[in-house]
């Protein structure tokens, strides 16, 4: 009883600031235009709450002010409002594309949004060179040539790549390596390429097969067999029997990667499949990419929405934020009704400047492959739902292991890299309710000149310094929001004991901050897992039991700092092991260092080199060479 009481007391509070609130809105009204466009709700810290669109925004505006017809989400959404900014447009598909580009960049608390962080890769053919290269492409169109895609993943596209090389012996090489070729390469003598570079196939008979393989992936696929299969035919009738061999190793690639399609469509050769399966206030969207006539994998999405928001706004939300910056196909498939339908593809259709048809199957096999993609959408969520409990269940362990207050939602373990103090990095991870969060790595090249080569503790020192320095200048920026450092850890750990953690506490003391937990994560003398002992400053170190899933969880985190920690200081290394020393001459630059070096064939012959030989060099000096000899023989 005491429960409800407490409720009906939380909404009445919510319904006076939602009058606030909505007083505040109707204030609008008096200068809004009965005109398309979008607007914008804000709280009091100018964050948006809410983006949308309106064939009429006074009318929209106007059902915000009238705060008792909303749901309890969207009275609440309104009692939040401080300010709103509206954006007039010359249509409603022009405001519904503005809506969704401003959904995507800003995320509003209120609306369905989505992470989206990552770029679908292509096949690209390039068109600018005699014997045209066939690869992976990801990122903008910017190179000539033809483009095939979006794949949903890296690994559709070598799957793809691999089958080309073996059907239609395309090169992959560069044309650096291309022209440097002086006998055909490994992939010549297992049948993957032609070998164009040492002239083992002329121009000619090459373009046929880039002309093949343009059919084959534009969904051509079967008339390229058939034809194939003619030649292969004919070459036995002749009693070319080598050549008929390679021409049935060409059919059975092509055939391979139809076999290895769960869903193939006949119907229609271009589409995206939306799929949207719902449990529990959560969802899952599966989208399908076809083309060419060619299932090119699939991938999950999990949009974040209110639980009372309807499947149809849901999924309507999401393929307009999802083609804002994408070329959408010329058939869209989607499991639920959307509102608006007829607005959102006519809008597409501007952005793609030809017909897309945006429909839900209702029969047949468009039917089919919608049913076999909720499906997918369906174990995906469930699969999705049990990670998150198990990974909810590991940060409440976390919690009571180290007393915290509540489960941590970001965690940051930090670890160093070096080879006797060289190329050191420092690196930071982040892990949280959703596992590892990978786009929030960071590493740090460690800068102190004044370090002692291998001093582990005054690296860590160093880096938390930078890392926690520069979240305290911006927590208090205007820019905070969009700050990628403005975003405060519940729990700190580090590689060490007692005397890293309190050189972490120095660092965080020294720019301000005193009220992070740290704990340090040591190996045991015998340095095995499972023996770790645990530190926390002005407390004894302490020990879990070696099947404690915990220990196991902090392990995993330790054990991937120092992975990446490791391979970012890898690529530090290898870069200065390329790097040349003329690099570090003062007017020394890429024509000079180029003459150089064709003179006198490395930097090595460079430093042996004297002063008159030097100056022999086209564009050197005599001022000049006389600095490079004085900089490899120290007389500077």
């Amino acid at each position: 009883m005491e429960e409800n009481q407490n409720t009906d007391a939380s909404e009445a509070g919510d319904a006076e600031r939602s009058l606030k609130g909505a007083e505040r809105i109707a204030a609008y009204l008096k200068t809004l235009p009965d005109a398309p466009g979008v607007y914008r709700m804000l709280n009091a810290k100018g964050e948006a709450l809410y983006v949308g669109k309106a064939a009429s925004l006074k009318k929209r505006v106007a059902s915000y002010a009238k705060p008792g017809a909303q749901s309890y989400r969207i009275q609440h959404m309104i009692s939040e409002t401080a300010e709103m900014i509206f954006v007039s447009t010359a249509s409603e598909v022009e405001a519904l594309l503005l809506e969704a580009n401003l959904i995507k960049r800003l995320k509003p608390r209120y609306n369905v949004s989505y992470r989206d962080d990552k770029s679908f890769p292509n096949i690209l053919l390039r068109t600018d060179h005699p014997f045209p290269q066939v690869l992976k492409h990801r990122g903008a169109k910017s190179r000539d040539g033809i483009y095939f895609g979006p794949f949903a993943a890296a690994s559709a596209v070598n799957m793809t790549l691999n089958t080309l090389q073996r059907a239609f012996l395309l090169r992959s090489c560069s044309d650096s390596v291309f022209q440097g070729r002086t006998r055909p390469c490994l992939l010549h003598q297992i049948k993957r390429c032609s070998a164009p570079c040492t002239g083992r196939i002329d121009a000619e008979h090459y373009a046929a097969l880039v002309a093949q393989a343009k059919e084959f992936l534009t969904g051509k696929s079967r008339l390229v067999q058939d034809q194939l299969a003619e030649q292969m035919h004919d070459a036995s009738e002749k009693l070319d029997f080598e050549r008929a061999a390679q021409l049935r190793d060409r059919i059975r690639a092509m055939s391979h990667i139809h076999s290895r399609q769960a869903i193939n469509p006949s119907g229609f050769s271009e589409a995206d499949v939306f799929a949207l399966h719902r449990a529990d206030g959560a969802s899952c969207i599966q989208v399908f990419f076809f083309r060419a006539g060619q299932n090119w994998g699939n991938r999950p999405y999990f949009p974040r929405h209110g639980a009372d928001v309807p499947s149809g706004e849901v999924l309507g939300s999401f393929v307009s934020q999802f083609y804002d910056s994408r070329p959408p196909p010329r058939l869209i498939l989607l499991s639920d009704e959307i509102p608006e339908c007829a607005l959102v593809a006519e809008a597409l259709s501007i952005k793609a400047d030809r017909k897309v048809e945006v429909s839900v199957p209702a029969r047949g096999e468009r039917r089919e492959i919608m049913v076999a993609a909720v499906q997918n959408a369906r174990a995906q969520l469930a699969r999705q739902q049990a990670e998150n409990a198990t990974q909810r269940a590991l940060l409440e362990g976390v919690a009571e292991t180290f007393a915290l207050d509540a489960a941590p939602k970001r965690i940051e373990v930090y670890d160093n890299s070096h080879v006797q103090g060289t190329n050191a990095v420092g690196a930071m991870i982040v892990a949280g309710p959703e596992g590892l969060q990978k786009a929030e790595y960071r590493k740090f090249n460690i800068k102190s000149a004044d370090l002692s080569p291998g001093d582990d503790t005054a690296m860590m020192r160093e880096v938390l310094t930078r890392r926690f320095g520069r979240l305290m200048r911006e927590s208090g920026a205007e820019n905070a929001a969009d700050g990628k450092w403005n975003k405060w850890p519940d729990l700190v750990l580090i590689d060490g004991g007692a005397a890293q953690v309190e050189a972490a506490h120095a660092a965080l003391t020294e720019v301000g901050v005193d009220d992070v937990i740290v704990v340090g994560v040591a190996k045991s003398i015998e340095r095995e897992a499972g023996r770790e002992h645990f530190y926390r400053r002005a407390q004894p170190p302490f020990r879990l039991e070696s099947k404690n899933v915990v220990l196991y969880y902090l392990q995993r985190l330790r054990d991937e700092a120092h992975r990446f920690a490791i391979g970012s200081h890898r690529k530090r290394r290898a870069k200065a092991i390329g790097a040349s020393p003329l690099e570090e001459i003062g007017g020394v630059g890429s024509g000079r260092k180029k003459a150089l070096l064709a003179h006198f064939g490395s930097a090595r012959g460079v430093a042996q080199a004297s002063v008159a030989d030097l100056e022999a060099v086209d564009g050197i000096s005599r001022a000049l060479a006389r600095k490079i000899h004085d900089f490899f023989h120290g007389e500077s």
